[in-house]
Formats: C-alpha cells, sequence, structure tokens
C-alpha cells in the first residue's frame, strides 16, 4: 500500500512540474541574455549573429550543471572576461576596433514567446553583452531555465530535459 501511494505521489509530482511551472512562472525565475550590437550596419547586425552562436554555444557547458537562477548567475559572473574573450576575438577576425563588455543587470523586456511559454513584459535579470557602443537592434532569449538551447527534441543542445529524465527513470 506505501509503495502504490509513492507510486501516486511521484505521477502527481512529475504531472505538476509539467503543467504549472509554465502558467505560475514569475521574472524571477528567469535569467535571460541580451546581446546589443554596436549599431544597425548590416556588418554590425551580422557579427552580432555570430557572436551570439558562439556565446551560446560556450555557455551550454558553462550553465549545465546550474539547478537554480542563483547558481546560473554565479557562474556567468565568474565567466565574464571567457564571454568576452568570445565576443572579443570573434570582432578583432572580423577586423572591428570595438570591444565588448559583459555583466549582469536588472532591465525591461518585452513580451516573448519560446515555444508554448510565453515571458510577459517586464524586468527580469539578464546577461547583458554590449557590443561596442551597443546602440544598435538587439537578441535576446532566456539562459536559465535554457530556452535559448531548445532543439526541438528532449535534448536542449547538451541540456537534458530534468523531467524527461525523471519520468524515463521513473518507468524503466
Amino acid at each position: 500500500m506505501k509503495y502504490l501511494i509513492g507510486i501516486v505521489s511521484i505521477i502527481g509530482i512529475i504531472l505538476i512540474l509539467l503543467f504549472c511551472p509554465l502558467t505560475t512562472s514569475t521574472n524571477s525565475e528567469y535569467l535571460r541574455i541580451h546581446i546589443r550590437a554596436n549599431s544597425n550596419s548590416d556588418i554590425d547586425q551580422s557579427v552580432k549573429y555570430e557572436i551570439k552562436d558562439a556565446v551560446v554555444d560556450a555557455l551550454i557547458p558553462i550553465l549545465s550543471t546550474c539547478t537554480t537562477k542563483d547558481e546560473a548567475s554565479i557562474a556567468l559572473k565568474n565567466n565574464f572576461e571567457y564571454i568576452e574573450s568570445i565576443a572579443d576575438n570573434i570582432l578583432e577576425k572580423n577586423n572591428f576596433n570595438y570591444k565588448s563588455n559583459a555583466k549582469l543587470s536588472y532591465e525591461e523586456f518585452p513580451t516573448r514567446t519560446y515555444g508554448d511559454l510565453t515571458l510577459e513584459a517586464g524586468f527580469y535579470d539578464a546577461l547583458i553583452l554590449e557590443l561596442g557602443e551597443a546602440k544598435g537592434d538587439n537578441w535576446w532569449c532566456v539562459v536559465y531555465p535554457p530556452l535559448c538551447f531548445v532543439n526541438g527534441s528532449t535534448q536542449v543542445n547538451g541540456f537534458k530535459s530534468r523531467i524527461i529524465e525523471i519520468i524515463n527513470n521513473f518507468f524503466k
């Protein structure tokens, strides 16, 4: 009987984790990333996307072991120089004479939808990566939880979906 109650409890928790986080989340649960281009020139916008791809790839191993937003924030703070070096190397390779600057900040974002999840407009903590004067159009996403890394499967570019992992282990 205790075994049956345990199984029902675990299934209930899994169902709550699957359906409730998307509707009860607050801005404080998310850590966003915001990459600001130097300008709106085609070349500055192009290099922004090259830097975005490299930085997101570099963040996968840094954030893959983080289980809380606070852990992710600390990991990012500890890697500002690394993040800047990735961006600066790309800028230098493309003959730009400006550098990048990484920081954590609390900033306003517009409403944005990521698959089935919509983050309402409001203020969020974010990794800000400024390229040069940072006066151009920008790119943003969510690095915790890792919504920037979604590739359409239960894998999230190096991150396993913990919920899927729990379900798969439960039914083994």
